[in-house]
């Protein structure tokens, strides 16, 4: 049966069973990945999946329960079971379901064209990538990574108050990685990209970028420790922010899990610094025209010249905090209970180019690689301590490649040590913690431990 026949049917047999209001979250993702090793397809993944999850009120609690299936059979166990869940839910958290907005805005989400591409197009375009990686440079031994995929995503929502809203969004990727070989020196250059209009994803250059940062690293060495002046370039920046995003969560905050929690409306960061969650943002990967309870979403500032002005908000929490949801509630999918996640989250671009922020920082690093994100750093408390690697700056010029050095300091600091933003804001791979974004950022000072 279709979806609008399903939910129809669903809500009678649980009203007749004695549930309250009702609420289903429908969802078809469409994955595809292939991977290219020695010019032939290492791996090839294809995934085409429909789930639903349902909500529903009984006895003052709401349970959950979910199916990948749209029958008779599911119809009845999703009905049971949220009954069986509501009856063994101990919060005392009321949860209200939302009827509607007024309006809901027109987002850029979906190419059609993304669409109508043949498997064999993203298989001859991961050729291309390892193709290109490999005669970019004579150094470049290997490419242990060749990889292009698709996601795509329906969602469908419907409360008993009201509520029946859809989107759909789709995007493509490309991800190689080089491996360069001189002598006895081994280093690695990697490159992303997120794509919208497939003519942007562009493998020959994407694989050029990534052999060229391979070779830039060959003969590097440590520094002597100590403080440092260093730009995180615009892809570690945005790593630390993911990293720290969950501070900005007014979940987190009303569970005592943020430090955030009594500096609304104080300034905690230099006043360049102005942080936004923009779901509105067209061909972007986190955009939406509702969030996960089926609210209209809106562009949030955080950050602003330096001063907290909001947290992120899902109607439960906005309630705790007598103020507006800001359309923040999350599925991680069909599956997920309703959170708290940015959508497309990053700090606004500055005026001054990469090459400038490196003239500006005078001497000092540049830091374009950090490992050990998930282990050496506390979301909590703000503290880091990272593997690295990157370039040393002196007299504004990249003088030489360095590797074996550990960064360390705490995201709090950092936000008030942010000397200066570039322009080069750049996102990620969208998720479901959202989709993160930062330009590369000066910082002041932060601690190196090298020789």
């Amino acid at each position: 049966m279709d979806l609008r026949e399903f939910k129809e049917r669903l809500f009678a047999l649980g009203s007749a069973a004695g549930l309250g209001d009702m609420e289903i979250y429908a969802a078809r993702t469409k994955e595809l990945e292939v991977r290219i090793f020695k010019s032939e397809v290492d791996d090839y993944s294809l995934s085409d999946v429909v789930g639903v999850g349902f909500r529903a009120q009984y006895g003052g609690k709401v349970g959950y329960a979910f199916t990948e299936r749209m029958d008779e059979a599911s119809l009845q166990f999703l009905v049971e079971a949220a009954k069986a869940n509501a009856q063994i839910i101990d919060s005392d958290d009321e949860i209200e379901f939302f009827p509607g907005s007024p309006a809901y805005p027109e987002v850029e989400t979906y190419n059609a064209a993304l669409d109508d591409l043949s498997s064999e197009e993203y298989i001859d375009a991961a050729l291309r990538l390892e193709q290109a990686a490999l005669a970019a440079d004579s150094r470049v031994d290997l490419v242990n990574w060749a990889l292009t995929g698709y996601y795509s995503e329906e969602v469908f929502m419907a409360n008993t108050k009201g509520l029946e809203q859809s989107y759909r969004k789709n995007f493509a990727v490309g991800y190689v990685s080089a491996v360069v070989k001189d002598k006895d020196q081994i280093k690695t250059g990697h490159r992303f990209r997120c794509v919208f209009d497939w003519d942007e994803l562009k493998p020959g250059e994407l694989a050029r970028e990534a052999a060229e940062e391979g070779a830039s690293l060959l003969d590097a060495d440590t520094v002597p420790s100590g403080d440092y002046r260093i730009i995180l370039r615009r892809d570690v920046a945005r790593d630390i922010l993911a990293t720290f995003a969950g501070v900005f969560s007014a979940e987190a905050v009303q569970k005592g899990l943020s430090l955030l929690g009594d500096k609304l409306g104080t300034k905690i960061a230099a006043g360049h610094v102005t942080l936004t969650d923009n779901p509105l943002l067209p061909k972007a990967g986190g955009s939406r025209p509702f969030d996960g309870e089926g609210v209209a979403v809106q562009a949030t500032t955080v950050i602003k010249d330096g001063q907290l002005t909001n947290f992120l908000h899902n109607l439960k929490t906005a309630k705790k905090a007598g103020v507006e949801t800001t359309g923040n509630a999350n599925r991680g999918s069909y599956k997920s209970p309703v959170g708290i996640a940015p959508t497309n989250f990053y700090f606004e671009p500055g005026t001054a180019s990469f090459d400038e922020l490196v003239k500006e920082l005078h001497q000092g690093l540049i830091i374009i690689d950090v490992q050990g994100l998930h282990s050496g750093a506390n979301p909590v408390s703000g503290d880091f301590s990272l593997g690295a690697y990157g370039y040393l700056v002196e007299g504004g010029r990249i003088a030489r490649a360095v590797d074996q050095i550990t960064v360390s300091g705490n995201f709090f600091t950092l936000l008030q040590d942010v000397a200066a933003v570039g322009t080069d804001l750049e996102f990620g791979a969208p998720g479901g913690g959202g989709n993160i974004g930062s330009p590369s950022l000066l910082i002041k000072s932060l601690a190196v431990a090298g020789k």
